[in-house]
């Protein structure tokens, strides 16, 4: 890549010197800054431990100071990189960190180097380990960096800076979209199985009688049904239904089919072609070459350890599929009754009904038919179902557009980095001085030896 022609290129060992090692003493309280304290996406020390020098792990041992650059070398792909601020100066941090300082540098010009695309690169290239891949801070060193003059380090970290900024707020700004759409998502199936999603169709409409069309379907399974359905359980039921609805179990609704249901092991999955899903309580779990169901279906999660997760409980399944023991499988009459039978059961709050101990609970059979639902009638439940999936349809045209924002957004940064190390985010200057006589000056006055570890090194308190 062709520089400026008042830039440089050099190794970042040629550019930072030695930084100390320290060891705290047993009493002595100090800022403990480890990986897991440097924020990803802000770049900024966030979360550090207090501790006691007895307490301190033994890769405690890096003192660091106001202007350094933290550069993790595990996992240099994950960028957890730091600039340290005169809130940390003087405080310990771990030995999982290369501390990069380059008297004479900005010091946010090494920060942002080290953020680049191309740096974080060439470390992933280099990393070595399975469990715990990491680079070595020889490799992070080794690093050719481009050096600006002086004062345009200073110009190129102030534009960065600035534009940066936007985008780390448009980025926090469209993070705030995705619950919104969660949120709306759940307040339209709120307000379609509350009767409040169809309330202005209703008007003038003659009044239906959802309670005559769910006896009819009761009995119409009657001959191939081993016992009556359970009748709700109304224990927790609040709310009202309007004229028409009917106040039915889930088992009154849709014949639970549980009985049909077989697990197969993971290891007995492994050799298949794939041709059809294999269901369990999160969904789709695998793929086999059989099938135990040709039919529009609502699985719905059995085991507690999915309540509460970003997923509804509930997912459709239509055609050929096999269902293991870890989702219940109900089928309703048609394939609309499914689809108002899965948007009333995805965020439905059945804690009240699970049993058994905490992190062990399930909603059994028995409790899931007990489930009371509104049940509206025919007519209207076409109705809700053509305006769910019509403004689910909606939110989906949203999130596509959201993803492609975020994309675009995710992008700029390394874009940014990219155009400024090639010297075109600002304008060069020509009285600034050229880079090779600040390389000068600065490799004539750097120390020939590295500072040596020293036990008992008080960190400056805080």
């Amino acid at each position: 890549m062709a520089l400026p022609a008042t830039w440089c290129a050099l190794a970042l060992d040629e550019l930072c010197v030695s930084t100390e090692q320290v060891e705290p003493s047993p009493e002595q309280e100090f800022v403990y800054i480890d990986i897991s304290a440097v924020d990803r996406q802000t770049k900024r020390i966030s979360a550090p431990q207090r501790l006691l020098g007895r307490d301190a792990p033994s890769r405690a041992r890096k003192l660091v100071q106001a202007g350094d650059t933290l550069v993790s070398m595990t996992r240099p792909n994950l960028n957890a990189v730091a600039l340290v601020n005169t809130e940390f100066d003087g405080q310990i941090a771990s030995t999982g960190f290369d501390v990069l300082r380059a008297p004479g540098i900005e010091s946010r010009w090494i920060a942002y180097i080290v953020r680049s695309q191309a740096f974080v690169e060439a470390m992933s290239a280099l990393v070595q380990g399975a469990l715990y891949p990491a680079v070595s801070s020889k490799h992070v060193r080794s690093f050719t960096a481009p050096v600006a003059p002086r004062a345009e380090q200073q110009r190129i970290a102030d534009k960065l800076d600035t534009v940066l900024a936007r985008v780390d707020a448009c980025r926090d700004r469209l993070a705030r979209i995705a619950p919104l759409l969660k949120r709306f998502r759940q307040s339209v199936l709120a307000a379609a199985t509350s009767g409040k999603l169809t309330e202005n169709w209703r008007t003038g409409k003659p009044v239906g009688n959802a309670a005559s069309e769910v006896t009819a379907w009761i009995l119409a399974r009657a001959d191939t049904e081993r016992k009556p359905p359970a009748e709700p359980d109304l224990t927790y039921w609040k709310s009202e239904v309007p004229a028409g609805w009917v106040v039915a179990s889930a088992h009154q609704f849709a014949e639970c089919l549980d009985r049909l249901r077989v697990p197969i092991k993971r290891e007995d999955r492994k050799s298949v072609k794939g041709l059809y899903p294999y269901y369990g309580a999160n969904g789709e779990v695998g793929r086999i070459d059989e099938y135990i169901f040709d039919d529009e279906l609502v699985l719905v999660t059995e085991d507690e350890t999915f309540y509460g997760r970003e997923k509804p409980i509930a997912y459709r399944s239509s055609g050929k599929c096999w269902v293991n023991n870890h989702a219940h499988v109900l089928r309703a009459r048609s394939r609309f009754e499914n689809d108002y039978l899965c948007f009333a059961l995805m965020h439905y709050d059945v804690s009240p009904w699970l049993t058994g101990t905490t992190g062990r609970a399930k909603l059994t059979q028995q409790a899931l038919n007990a489930l009371p639902l509104a049940i509206p009638p025919s007519a209207e439940l076409l109705e809700v179902v053509r305006r769910v999936e019509a403004l689910f349809a909606f939110a989906d045209r949203l999130e596509a557009r959201l993803a492609q924002a975020q994309t675009a957004v995710d992008r700029l940064t390394p874009s940014l980095l990219a155009k400024a190390f090639r010297g075109e985010l600002v304008p060069q200057d020509p009285a600034d001085e050229p880079a090779a006589e600040l390389l000068k000056r600065l490799a004539a006055s750097r120390t020939a030896t590295a500072p040596k570890t020293r036990k008992g090194r008080q960190a400056q308190p805080t």
